[in-house]
């Protein structure tokens, strides 16, 4: 096996969740769409592989790719996302996954209902706190300080805090 290919196998292995996690906050539980944008990510990953200098870690580099092809997705699609999942999606979703129960897969697709009514860059900073990204890393990827960051999750926690309430109020 290849070193390129057995990095890559790693980098997949250790991260592909992490990946998913955030192209689903994106596309608000989109499933369909995240592993879309997880694969077109991955691919990302396996032609700039040979171009990874090392400056930063493996997580944060997925976490700039992904970022990007997020951004890239949403300027190229210049969709309007809707406020919430359509009851059609939720019951697809909910059928979709068996692991868990169908209160958690509710409250779930209300997170990402609520996640999604986020501008951009709210919302991947938002799934950058879900994945349990320290507030370094996170300023590494959005290219803003560290307290600027503390602020930011503040202000969003506020916000998801109030959307989410209107939503069980709905």
């Amino acid at each position: 096996m290849s070193a390129k290919l057995s990095l890559f196998n790693q980098i997949y292995a250790n991260h592909h969740q992490m990946v998913m996690q955030l192209c689903l906050g994106f596309v608000n539980g989109d499933r369909s769409r995240a592993k879309d944008l997880s694969q077109e990510v991955f691919i990302n990953t396996w032609n700039s592989l040979e171009r990874f200098k090392g400056q930063s870690s493996h997580k944060t580099w997925l976490y700039r790719i992904t970022v990007n092809i997020c951004l890239k997705s949403l300027r190229d699609t210049k969709q309007t996302r809707s406020v919430s999942l359509d009851a059609e999606q939720r019951v697809e979703h909910l059928l979709t996954d068996d692991s868990t129960s169908h209160a958690a897969e509710a409250a779930l697709g209300a997170l990402y209902a609520s996640i999604g009514q986020l501008n951009e860059v709210d919302r991947l900073i938002i799934m950058m706190v879900l994945d349990e990204a320290d507030y370094a890393q996170i300023a590494d990827v959005m290219g803003i300080s560290e307290g600027n960051i503390r602020v930011r999750i503040h202000r969003i926690k506020q916000t998801l805090k109030k959307l989410m309430q209107n939503e069980h109020a709905n």
